[in-house]
């Protein structure tokens, strides 16, 4: 249970995404990840210098930096062509297919059951996320099939990093240290040949690239990492649909957006999806509490 809020941590982090990069100006997308990746590198840093025996922990095989560093890199690039090439709002829908794609992979993890209720949970949050996402209309063009292909790419890419992760399960989480490191420079280089640079403007912006290194850039993959390999990723991934109502709803609350209808709609319809989704795990520390009262 408690991994698994750990896990669920990284979501809410997730949801100020979208307020925190609209609050960071003009810098262009792998700039802005190179940047954010770097202040991430620097939080694993910190708390692995805390560790006798923090920086062994990096020693891994070949195939847990494969896995990290196609994870986090391969995602955002994926992402960010994706944005380049199709309009935002079909891409992001796409992208977002990633919980359901855990959910219903983690059936092919050992010791792993996949019940009626998960599947159902995460279809009802996938149709909350189209009614958030789609508000103003979809219209798929079959001229724009790259980037809708690099955004199923995207979806993919995150749905494998995070159920193989957690057949990595003894591998300790501070190697995400190494994995935002990598991506990092892969960011930089990224950007050096595909972009102009454009610094932020204000302390406002500046703050904000620092509060996108610090939560959804940066712990949150820590958090995610701890989350999936511990606790219980079919909740996980059906609760992960709830980062983009809540940064929704961040969004209206600062004034950015508007609530409608479809708002509270995906409101019931992710809430209870991911309530539904957890019933087991909900109910396994009832039956707890009252085990311990007795």
């Amino acid at each position: 249970m408690q991994a698994t809020l750990i896990g669920f941590s990284a979501i809410l982090m997730w949801s100020l995404l979208a307020l925190l990069t609209a609050s960071s100006g003009e810098v262009p997308p792998f700039q802005l990840a190179a940047m954010c990746f770097s202040i991430a590198t620097s939080i694993g840093l910190i708390s692995l210098a805390a560790k006798p025996s923090g920086f062994r922990n990096l020693r891994q095989p070949l195939r847990v930096w494969c896995l990290g560093v196609f994870g986090l890199f391969g995602y955002h690039f994926f992402y960010f062509t994706a944005l380049r090439n199709a309009p935002a709002v079909e891409a992001s829908l796409i992208g977002y297919l990633w919980p359901l794609l855990i959910v219903v992979g983690s059936a092919l993890l050992p010791g792993e059951r996949l019940g009626w209720h998960h599947i159902t949970g995460a279809l009802a949050g996938l149709l909350g996320t189209v009614l958030i996402v789609s508000k103003n209309g979809l219209s798929f063009d079959d001229s724009f099939a790259f980037g809708y292909g690099a955004a199923l790419l995207s979806a993919i890419t995150w749905a494998a990093y995070s159920l193989l992760s957690r057949r990595m399960g003894a591998v300790p989480t501070d190697i995400v240290t190494g994995f935002c490191a990598v991506t990092a420079i892969f960011s930089l280089i990224c950007h050096l040949g595909l972009e102009q640079t454009v610094w932020p403007q204000g302390t406002g912006q500046w703050l904000a690239v620092a509060g996108l290194g610090l939560l959804p850039v940066g712990a949150a993959f820590y958090a995610w990492d701890f989350g999936v390999k511990h606790g219980d990723i079919r909740v996980l991934g059906t609760a992960s649909y709830a980062a983009p109502l809540l940064s929704t709803l961040i969004l209206v609350a600062s004034g950015v957006g508007q609530a409608d209808w479809r708002v509270a709609c995906a409101c019931v319809l992710i809430t209870g999806g991911a309530v539904l989704a957890a019933k087991d795990l909900l109910f396994a520390s009832a039956r707890l509490e009252e085990q311990e009262e007795k």
